[in-house]
């Protein structure tokens, strides 16, 4: 039995500790869709860890791939070193990624990825001869990690008030999409709310586009509570972006890998970023590893001038790690083998289908789905936002399925390999203690 005593060394991340260590919730081992606890039940993961996990976990071939490399090559600097497999990885995802997204970049999380974006638009521009544009737009109700530079161009508040005296200067938000008025109980993308992306062209006409280097969204807005974009949105933001001179960047940190039934959700809806930032998926989050992948016109504008110059002053410790990239060259094997993105792709009518049919029940307001990523909105309990999420996550838990709330939303996001009978107890366990709670 665990005291609260026994944690009160770590500090944890996104928790609030006290409650935690009152009431710990501890995992001990997993194996494919399940975790087990310290109590000894096995838990159904309805969120892959976090929206990472897309192969299940402790798969053999991705374990193996770690226990080898950790025995043969454990670390060698990315600076002015390398390593065969981290060539091998870069080559494989830009055969995987669409368009001509064919340079990566190598960081330690998706919130690296995202600073890293950001300084490459930057300095994209400063190569190119603007180095007035400084600019850096974000989206309401965005999330982009916690660096400085993540929480300046994201758009969630809490992430943000504490640490205002950081906060960059030159960043603006345009404005979100989640309307329930007109977009509640949508199937994958609402046909309302297109005219959203004029918004940066508002940016443009306050602040001029000269000052403006890039804007970045989530195609899905996850963290916020899993928001799909209107029906011609993301093609009206490329379109304002290449009138202006704009970078666009999709952080695809939780889209990526499969989780649309897509390898990327640009690839899912057919619109081209010049930078994509990834992470989680991409190990299957069994090794911290992050990705920027940029366009052939983004690279080439900074290998100009003397070959022996650094080209961009930016680069991580932990960048390319040799376990990071045997994890992440066995699980995009896993993918590929298994067709993962397929399964996920054949399984996505039926999770819609099945979750929608909770619209009706106590509480539920409004239900997202795409791929295999849903979101349900809960009413917010009188005087106590997340309340009532949060005891529905305590329920389920302790009804053997492992749930996941942001604010008063429900936001489900399973392995990519669950089945029908999974993906029915997930929705059955969920509509049980909506029933219950206040």
């Amino acid at each position: 039995m665990y005291k609260p005593n026994d944690m009160n060394a770590h500090w944890m991340p996104f928790t609030p500790n006290r409650r935690f260590k009152e009431h710990p919730k501890m995992m001990t081992s997993a194996k494919g869709m399940y975790y087990t606890n310290s109590e000894g039940s096995k838990v159904l993961d309805g969120i892959a860890g976090l929206w990472c996990c897309n192969a299940g976990h402790c798969h053999p071939k991705i374990v193996e791939a770690i226990q080898n490399q950790a025995a043969e090559l454990d670390y060698v600097t990315a600076f002015n070193m390398g390593h065969p497999k981290i060539f091998e990885l870069a080559n494989q995802l830009t055969s995987l990624l669409p368009g001509d997204l064919d340079h990566v970049f190598f960081t330690g999380s998706g919130s690296e990825s995202v600073d890293t974006a950001l300084k490459m638009a930057l300095g994209y521009h400063r190569v190119r001869g603007e180095a007035t544009r400084t600019r850096l737009i974000g989206r309401e109700r965005g999330y982009h990690g916690v660096g400085f530079g993540g929480i300046s161009v994201g758009g969630m508040v809490n992430n943000r008030k504490m640490f205002n005296a950081g906060i960059l200067q030159g960043t603006d938000h345009i404005s979100h999409t989640h309307n329930l008025q007109h977009n509640a109980f949508s199937k994958n993308q609402p046909a309302w709310g297109a005219h959203l992306a004029d918004d940066l062209e508002k940016m443009v006409a306050l602040h001029d586009a000269s000052t403006i280097a890039a804007v970045i969204v989530e195609p899905i807005a996850g963290s916020t509570g899993v928001l799909i974009p209107p029906a011609g949105y993301l093609e009206r933001l490329r379109k304002i972006c290449d009138k202006h001179g704009i970078l666009l960047i999709f952080d695809e940190v939780i889209t990526g890998f499969g989780r649309t039934g897509s390898a990327f959700a640009a690839e899912h809806y057919n619109v081209q970023p010049d930078i994509m930032t990834l992470a989680k998926g991409l190990t299957s989050g069994t090794v911290p590893m992050g990705a920027v992948a940029v366009r052939g016109h983004v690279y080439d504008a900074f290998m100009q001038g003397p070959e022996s110059v650094i080209e961009f002053f930016h680069g991580y410790t932990y960048s390319g790690h040799p376990l990071a990239a045997a994890a992440a060259l066995a699980t995009q094997s896993v993918y590929r083998d298994e067709n993962m993105f397929g399964q996920a792709a054949a399984m996505a009518d039926f999770w819609q289908e099945t979750l929608h049919g909770l619209k009706g029940h106590r509480h539920v307001i409004d239900i997202r789905t795409t791929g295999l990523i849903a979101g349900i909105e809960l009413e917010v309990r009188a005087g106590a936002p997340t309340a009532r999420a949060l005891d529905v996550f305590d329920r389920c838990y302790a009804d053997n399925v492992l749930i996941r709330t942001t604010g008063d939303t429900i936001a489900l996001t399973p392995p990519l390999m669950i089945n029908k009978e999974q993906i029915t107890q997930i929705a059955e366990t969920i509509a049980k203690h909506l029933a219950l709670v206040d």
